[in-house]
């Protein structure tokens, strides 16, 4: 086989079809619309259902949901807890208050990005598995609220 024997499947390829070329061609005259109404006189757009509410008029704007049991957590950082002295028990509120934290949403979350220096007893929501060992491996502990 060379690239100049290469053709399409046998059928795959149609001729147009040329309408309003005389009674002939089998689609003159009218030029396959039939008798007079809307859609002879070429006055239907794409998408129109006859008056109808179209269907992406029915569909909504917006894309997606919102998945309402997803659950977001503050989030904050190993690294960010050196700023405490030794012994200090860390909780959710002392980070509101202290401004660490804007919103505290369904919870907080420690992070184990960052080295930590200080033994502190820290509470929260959800630790990763990182921050849970770096926290215990400072001298502090790690509570589940």
């Amino acid at each position: 086989m060379e690239l100049h024997d290469l053709r399409p499947a046998k059928g795959a390829r149609h001729s147009i079809k040329r309408v309003g070329r005389g009674t002939g061609s089998g689609h003159g005259k009218t030029s396959c619309r039939g008798q007079k109404g809307q859609k002879a006189r070429g006055s239907v757009r794409p998408g129109f259902e006859g008056g109808q509410t179209p269907l992406y008029r029915r569909l909504p704007k917006l894309r997606g949901f919102t998945n309402i049991f997803s659950v977001d957590y503050a989030e904050i950082n190993v690294a960010d807890l050196n700023r405490f002295d030794n012994g200090t028990e860390v909780s959710p509120e002392l980070l509101l208050g202290l401004g660490m934290v804007n919103d505290l949403k369904d919870g907080l979350k420690i992070l184990g990005d960052g080295a930590l220096e200080r033994n502190l007893t820290v509470k929260a929501n959800r630790f990763t598995k990182s921050a849970a060992e770096k926290i215990e491996s400072a001298g502090g502990k790690v509570e589940v609220i």
